[in-house]
């Protein structure tokens, strides 16, 4: 069975590579807190009614050439990054506040420790449901 056609499994993956791409981003942002001029990034927050609408629906079987199909579209879009406003900047014109950044890398390591979890029960519960 391929797990990774199944919706919830499709989402977690996304999420996962999206926190993936988030932490590299902030690490960047704290290597170059010295960098002069530079501005801290961050990727677009993913919102649930996007993930859901760029999803793979369902597909209906259709038994009779009479029935109607499946006509949604399955949309693909990937997290954009943006420069946020940051209300300090330094003598040369760095943006990076370290304390920032930090309370942004665990929040992203609670997020990612939440969602493997997640993904962990749903495969118990497959096993449950197979009767391993």
């Amino acid at each position: 069975m391929d797990f990774g056609k199944i919706a919830v499994f499709e989402a977690m993956k996304k999420r996962l590579s999206w926190l993936s791409h988030r932490q590299e981003v902030l690490a960047q942002n704290i290597a170059n807190a010295d960098t002069p001029n530079y501005k801290p990034r961050d990727l677009k927050p993913i919102q649930f009614k996007e993930l859901v609408a760029r999803s793979k629906p369902v597909s209906m079987a259709t038994s009779n050439p009479k029935h109607l199909g499946d006509a949604r579209a399955v949309r693909d879009g990937s997290s954009v990054e943006i420069s946020p406003k940051s209300n300090e900047s330094s003598p040369n014109g760095n943006a990076v506040v370290l304390e920032e950044q930090v309370s942004k890398i665990n929040e992203n390591s609670i997020s990612y420790r939440l969602t493997t979890q997640i993904y962990k029960k749903h495969l118990s519960m497959f096993r449950i449901a197979l009767g391993k």
